[in-house]
């Protein structure tokens, strides 16, 4: 095919990879700005600007470079303006792409910064040296890498982010010495007393979270600890000493770093875990954990499941003797009771002038009133202490969340019973 009289239509294309191993490449506005330079010296034909952040390792995976191939096939563009031939390719794939079109007379010209590739034998062949060039400085940067990663963890350094209850250091002033795992001061005493809980109080993950949760454990980003990290804190050797890189291959590594907890604290609470695991974790809703504080020493208030020999599961709501006195004796309330208690209370809500009176009345009378309208004058007409019983026993979960967080902190267990603050 004759291209001399064919018009060069240009379209430049800019890429830079958005993964650590090409941070030294020229930024995207550098590259435009050369090669405009270059476009304006020469007097080039440049019909679009095309820009990506992606890395060309992997064959078809940037999407602007699939658009620039489908548009030369249309004849949108025969040429390409870039700052380097590795802006193009840095796989086989996308390089036999460009090079067949180079072929069939689609893509007249390659221009880089410093060459010119056009449809001949010798260009073609040198084009294809520089990107496999490019692809093999990228295979073996990958195992340079690797063999990187495991160099620091024979020395008893993880790689990447420490887990929660610990934080990297970096001298500031010789950024050469790479960064130290140190313990973070305001969560590691945290993730210490998450086992002890478990250890030394029987708590189940989920009473562990509502716990943290409520003495103000937030993650680094400030969020509320979920209750699948719960379980993933204690699963994670590296609170010990150890840990496993890469995840899941089975190598095992000492490290440097100064455990929060001892293996057997660890071995302890996973072994003691295994009996909440048997089931769905959230299977049991301890709605009353949270509300109100034991009477006696002001410890919080957990729920647990028992199984009666009988097969009948009930759940308790007992004091955690974590407010300082270990030794506190209050006597545990089961649930069926719990609720009977607080139904009874709705007549001190209205001394105390609490908003959840005034929310129960108004429902109640909206209930008799429906029920007046569809039975009749007739119709039983329920008590304010039936609606909330209804309500804690048979109610959603969204239901009975809203009617409990009116209650946070104004309730209190002493004797077995329940009573309000004064």
């Amino acid at each position: 095919m004759d291209t001399e009289n064919i018009p060069i239509k240009y379209c430049l294309y800019a890429r830079k990879s958005s993964e650590s191993d090409e941070r030294q490449a020229m930024s995207i506005d550098s590259q435009i700005k050369e090669m405009l330079d270059i476009a304006e010296r020469d007097k080039l034909n440049v019909t679009e600007i095309r820009e990506e952040s992606k890395s060309a390792k992997a064959t078809g995976a940037r999407q602007e470079f699939n658009k620039l191939l489908k548009d030369i096939d249309e004849g949108k563009f025969n040429a390409i303006l870039t700052w380097a031939p590795d802006r193009l390719s840095r796989n086989a794939g996308d390089l036999g792409s460009l090079v067949d079109r180079m072929d069939g007379g689609k893509l007249l010209q390659i221009r880089t910064h410093g060459q010119n590739f056009t449809n001949t034998p010798n260009e073609k062949f040198l084009l294809m040296i520089l990107c496999s060039q490019a692809k093999l400085e990228n295979d073996n940067r990958g195992k340079n890498v690797k063999r990187g990663l495991r160099a620091k963890c024979e020395r008893g350094k993880r790689p990447g982010m420490p887990p929660l209850g610990y934080k990297l250091y970096r001298d500031p002033e010789d950024y050469s010495k790479g960064s130290t795992i140190l313990l973070d001061p305001e969560r590691a005493p945290f993730i210490k007393k998450m086992f002890n809980y478990v250890t030394e109080h029987g708590f189940s993950g989920r009473q562990t979270n509502d716990f943290l949760t409520g003495e103000g454990f937030r993650t680094r980003s400030g969020k509320n600890l979920s209750l699948s990290m719960t379980y993933r804190i204690y699963k994670d050797t590296f609170y010990f000493g150890e840990f496993e890189y890469p995840v899941g291959s089975g190598v095992v590594y000492q490290g440097v770093h100064e455990p929060i907890i001892t293996k057997e604290q660890w071995e302890k609470a996973n072994s003691m875990l295994k009996t909440f695991e048997k089931k769905k974790w959230g299977s049991n809703n301890f709605y009353f954990s949270r509300l109100f504080k034991c009477g006696a020493c002001q410890s919080g208030v957990c729920g647990e499941t028992h199984t009666n020999r009988h097969g009948k599961e009930y759940i308790y709501y007992k004091c955690t003797k974590y407010g300082g006195n270990k030794r506190c004796d209050e006597k545990y309330i089961r649930e069926d009771k719990l609720v009977e208690s607080i139904a009874s209370l709705i007549d001190q809500f209205k001394n105390k002038d609490l908003q959840i009176h005034k929310k129960v009345t108004r429902e109640v009378e909206k209930f008799n009133e429906m029920q007046r309208m569809t039975i009749g004058e007739n119709a039983k007409q329920i008590s304010p202490t039936e609606y909330i019983g209804y309500i804690l026993k048979n109610g959603t979960s969204l239901e009975k969340r809203q009617f409990l967080k009116c209650l946070e902190g104004q309730l209190w267990l002493r004797s077995g019973e329940v009573g309000l603050n004064s």
